[in-house]
């Protein structure tokens, strides 16, 4: 008897890792790929900033990925750009806007501060 296994597309994890405001617990959500780290926090209620509206004009989406960076596009000059004034700057920082998910399962890191967050409290 010949059987075929049948093995279904896996869908990817995206990792939150807990934020005292935005995701107190932290969180596994299994996601599309081809959608950004912004937009699957956004539609899974998770209510990170995005000021620009996801258009690559801001910093305030900013994150880390802890791990799955390098299965990301890398970074374009204007996202780069961006980055240099985003808070907390790290080797692992992204948009999330911009960053978008393949296959490859990511863990999320959302810094404790926005540029946003940080102008108002000064």
């Amino acid at each position: 008897m010949n059987s075929k296994m049948v093995v279904k597309n896996k869908m990817p994890q995206l990792i939150i890792l807990p934020h005292e405001e935005l995701c107190p617990e932290g969180v596994v959500l299994e996601v599309k790929k081809g959608i950004s780290i912004c937009n699957a926090m956004l539609v899974n209620n998770i209510e990170i900033e995005h000021a620009c509206e996801m258009s690559n004009a801001c910093a305030t989406c900013h994150v880390y990925v802890r791990e799955g960076f390098d299965s990301i596009k890398e970074s374009d000059e204007i996202e780069d750009d961006l980055l240099d004034k985003a808070w907390g700057l790290d080797l692992d920082s992204r948009l999330s806007c911009q960053a978008i998910i393949n296959e490859t399962d990511l863990v999320i890191e959302i810094p404790k501060y926005t540029i946003n967050q940080v102008s108002e409290n000064n």
